[in-house]
């Protein structure tokens, strides 16, 4: 259903680690950190999840909330937010944040991951896909912010690693590039 909401909007379908977490995580609160135009949002809403989709970009919010009224969906809410401010205010079951944290200001990477963490509900979920910058892989794209090798993975120690992987893919634009893609569950103290 949700294929057919994006093709008719113009939207790319949802990123394929959003999909492969759709079929772990049940239905819950939960954040996508950079929506864009909302494609990751829109899929995961028509899965049951009740979807805060933020973005520092007010164009592609006022385009997901055009859309939210048009197909009168009661399960997202489109906020304009700088992931910068790292400053998230509710709890979610699952923070997905793809191919966004290389956009971001590289000081504020860290405070943005602990922010993550910190308003994520125990038991919930933390789905990163960030590019890479490596000896064996330099990133061919001069984004603000990329991974070393390992760095995710140390940032989430104590975490349940469901997912964890440092490979080759490619970007929407053809672009070859390492990426690290994380799904990781917090402890449910």
């Amino acid at each position: 259903m949700s294929a057919d909401i994006n093709s008719r909007y113009g939207l790319n379908p949802a990123h394929s680690e959003v999909v492969k977490t759709g079929e772990i995580v049940a239905p819950c609160k939960a954040l996508d950190m950079g929506c864009s135009n909302g494609r990751n949002a829109l899929y995961l809403s028509q899965l049951g999840f009740n979807v805060t989709a933020v973005d520092n970009n007010p164009d592609a919010i006022n385009m997901l909330r055009q859309i939210v009224s048009e197909e009168r969906i009661d399960n997202i809410e489109a906020l304009v937010y700088d992931i910068n401010d790292a400053a998230l205010s509710g709890d979610y079951g699952l923070i997905a944040c793809t191919v966004t944290l290389m956009f971001l200001n590289p000081m504020r990477v860290d405070a943005v991951i602990e922010n993550m963490q910190s308003h994520t509900l125990p038991g919930g979920y933390n789905l990163i896909v960030c590019a890479m910058n490596t000896n064996e892989h330099p990133c061919p794209v001069p984004f603000p912010f990329t991974f070393k090798t390992e760095q995710l993975r140390d940032a989430y120690k104590g975490w349940e690693l469901l997912k964890y992987n440092e490979d080759l893919g490619t970007m929407h634009n053809g672009a070859q590039l390492q990426f690290a893609t994380m799904l990781a569950r917090k402890p449910s103290q």
